[in-house]
């Protein structure tokens, strides 16, 4: 699929792991390298700001697109709520059976698509049916949800008309251009449909009319191009997608520039909402965005600690934490580890400590750019370290099959210091995959501390057994 000239490579992130692929801006400016990730500067202490945490959200889901070789094998339910119940609810088990344009067959199939995604199975049929019909759609990384949205622009798209038909708008300027590349991939047999982004450096003329016929940018740019620039004829566009919606209403003025995009669309416009989370300031906005839709949600996961033995280890203070490590370290064989810390100040200091130790060490930290991230894990994926230390960067969403043992150095608090039991789930939920059987291993240092881990026992109803890591023969047993 041809490109514009300046999405080929941005310097900035030529140092990038080869999952990014080359990128390159035809006017660019020099973009400060937290900036160009997503991140912001982190405060003094090691912890994170409110700001911080917003854009930990847009970062996060990058990082998730750049560490994914292939589909997750999701074991969420998918439930479908039909704006119209009375019509047939259809769902496909092959990509025959969606009738595409065979140049597109051969693009899902160049990708490594074999069948579909749970998500693909009943959003594709909807996506694709005539007339168009709305949705709103909860899908978290790694389900095929960005192959699925790219499946259907291309498919609407008449490639002797020479305008915007398809727009999708992303909160970053690094998520547009990874949907961009789903694009150039899936589209590479099919020449005549063209690509451009609406991103900032991308330089246009006011006056000119934009040929592609499928947009991919940021809400700003888009509505830059449509206001100022008059790039682009809003009444023209057939298909809208939002992507990422959770984390476009965390990043300042996102919300208002989506909806001012969305009210300048036809009413026959065809609009697609994707979201990894559905608390209720995400379902407002998508009420907004999206009329008259159909749904599709994951049921919750049944919250299951069953294949994976608890622990807790009393301790004074963090060198007492690392000398129970140690013990447990001499006792068991530990193929890989992963050990969560509550600021990066600790990690850090931990990586430190543990590498004089000898033990092959990963610290993912989130003043790292994405790329950098996403290498970590590639390389701990690959077996080359054997113990990752992070922050909740890590929590969600990487499946190592080798994790035997997490270690939580300081037990999970939400930002007003209550216990996080989600993130708890998701930290140990590490091991334990792929029906093996695993060892989460948590630090008690302080009264609050141990209140911290009795409410977690309460909440998942799983007793967390201590551990004297002064007794080796007592760790030898837990392993066994």
């Amino acid at each position: 699929m041809a490109t514009d000239s300046w999405a080929l490579a941005v310097d900035e992130q030529e140092a990038a792991s080869k999952s990014i692929g080359a990128l390159r801006i035809r006017e660019r400016r020099v973009i400060p390298r937290a900036e160009a990730n997503g991140m912001a500067k982190p405060s003094e202490d090691g912890d994170k700001s409110d700001e911080e945490e917003k854009e930990d959200r847009a970062a996060q889901s990058l990082l998730n697109k750049l560490i994914r070789s292939n589909l997750v094998n999701n074991t969420n339910q998918v439930e479908v709520l039909q704006r119209d119940p009375n019509s047939p609810l259809y769902s496909v088990k092959t990509f025959e059976e969606l009738r595409l344009k065979p140049q597109l067959l051969q693009g899902v199939y160049g990708m490594g698509f074999n069948r579909p995604s749970k998500i693909q199975e009943n959003a594709l049929p909807m996506m694709l049916a005539e007339p168009p019909q709305n949705l709103i759609a909860q899908s978290q990384s790694g389900t095929g949800k960005t192959a699925a949205f790219v499946l259907a622009m291309l498919s609407h798209v008449n490639p002797t008309n020479k305008w915007t038909q398809c727009l999708c708008i992303s909160p970053t300027y690094e998520l547009a251009l990874q949907t961009g590349k789903v694009v150039e991939q899936m589209g590479r047999f099919y020449p005549e449909v063209k690509l451009a982004y609406a991103v900032r450096g991308n330089k246009m003329e006011r006056g000119s009319k934009i040929q592609e016929q499928i947009v991919i940018g940021t809400p700003g740019t888009v509505l830059d191009w449509f206001l100022k620039l008059k790039l682009m004829d809003p009444k023209k566009i057939r298909v809208f997608v939002l992507d990422e919606a959770d984390v476009m209403i965390a990043t300042q003025g996102h919300q208002d520039q989506s909806i001012r995009i969305q009210r300048m669309l036809p009413k026959d416009c065809q609009m697609l909402l994707f979201s990894a989370t559905f608390e209720d300031s995400v379902w407002k906005f998508a009420e907004r965005i999206v009329p008259d839709p159909n749904v599709i949600k994951l049921k919750r996961e049944e919250e299951t600690l069953d294949t994976i033995k608890q622990y807790y280890v009393l301790c004074n203070n963090k060198e007492d934490k690392f000398s129970a490590l140690c013990n447990i370290y001499g006792a068991i064989t530990i193929a890989q580890a992963m050990i969560f810390c509550h600021t990066r100040k600790i990690a850090s200091w931990l990586a430190g400590q543990m590498s004089k130790e000898g033990h092959q060490v990963a610290l993912l930290s989130g003043e790292m750019v994405i790329e950098q991230r996403a290498a970590v894990i590639e390389r701990f994926r690959e077996g080359k370290e054997k113990v990752l230390i992070t922050t909740n960067v890590c929590a969600r969403g990487i499946d190592v099959e080798q994790v035997s043992v997490v270690i939580n150095f300081d037990l999970p608090l939400d930002k007003d210091g209550n216990p996080d039991n989600e993130t708890y789930l998701h930290r140990i939920g590490r091991t334990g995959r792929f029906g093996k059987r695993g060892l989460a291993i948590n630090m008690v240092d302080s009264d609050h501390s141990m209140d911290v881990l009795k409410a977690i026992e309460k909440h998942f109803n799983k007793k967390i057994l201590k551990l004297d890591t002064d007794d080796l023969d007592e760790i030898e047993k837990i392993a066994n």
